[in-house]
């Protein structure tokens, strides 16, 4: 699809959102930088950006052909892709298989504890506030989304988390949680937005329980570029078969 870049319209803290030259459409750019415990740590993790960037095109590529509708639209340049404009809704949808990080904390739950059937939390999506924890009362008393859209948020946070928990153990890697955002086109449908990528997921290896994630980056574990290559290179042996 031709569309010109413009202007930066917004810069978060792994990504840059442009405008166009269509109303429709913006372009996603994915940095180096890094941050972890909402902010309190920053850095840069170097490649990271393009692994990022391929890694969601193949991710959202894969949901699209089994009927979960996302904002990605083709993938432009090596950091770059083209995506539908939404208005995001400002929930945060967790879905954890396994224990770890903040829940572990917040409830004495023992790591590597294993959710059947998979847990779902919500959070509010804001920087300032630290993305706090929330729950569905507080959602629709503020009005950050209707019972019909978070129900719907749910049951398709729930079927990516299925579809890619199949992916993932295919090239032996364990989706322990992850983050989606949610919003809404023109037509109010609701789009899978933002990412997936080893910065929003918590992935082990399935052989020696390692983390391959922003984790290492988070409590300093080392080989953090390694770590990120390391999915980048078995999901693009699933998905491109070289």
């Amino acid at each position: 699809m031709s569309v010109e870049r413009r202007g930066p319209l917004s810069e978060g803290k792994a990504k840059i959102l442009y405008s166009t030259d269509r109303n429709d459409f913006i372009v996603q750019h994915f940095k180096d930088d890094a941050t972890g415990f909402n902010g309190l740590k920053k850095g840069q993790i170097l490649g990271k950006g393009p692994i990022n960037n391929s890694i969601s095109a193949w991710v959202f590529q894969y949901l699209e052909k089994h009927g979960i509708p996302t904002h990605f639209v083709e993938k432009t340049a090596e950091r770059e892709m083209l995506i539908k404009r939404v208005k995001i809704i400002p929930v945060e949808v967790v879905v954890r298989n396994l224990a770890a990080g903040s829940i572990c904390k917040r409830l004495g739950i023992e790591k590597k504890h294993r959710f059947e059937p998979p847990f779902v939390e919500f959070f509010l999506k804001s920087d300032e506030l630290g993305d706090p924890l929330i729950s569905e009362r507080h959602i629709f008393y503020f009005k950050w989304a209707t019972p019909e859209q978070l129900k719907e948020m749910e049951s398709k946070a729930l079927r990516v988390n299925k579809l890619l928990t199949q992916v993932f153990d295919q090239v032996g890697l364990t989706l322990v949680d992850f983050k989606l955002e949610f919003g809404t086109d023109n037509d109010g449908n609701i789009l899978l937005a933002d990412e997936f990528t080893g910065d929003g997921c918590r992935l082990w290896d399935k052989e020696t329980g390692e983390p391959l994630d922003k984790d290492r980056f988070r409590h300093d574990l080392g080989r953090v570029e390694e770590s990120y290559q390391e999915v980048y290179q078995r999901l693009k042996r699933h998905f491109e078969g070289n």
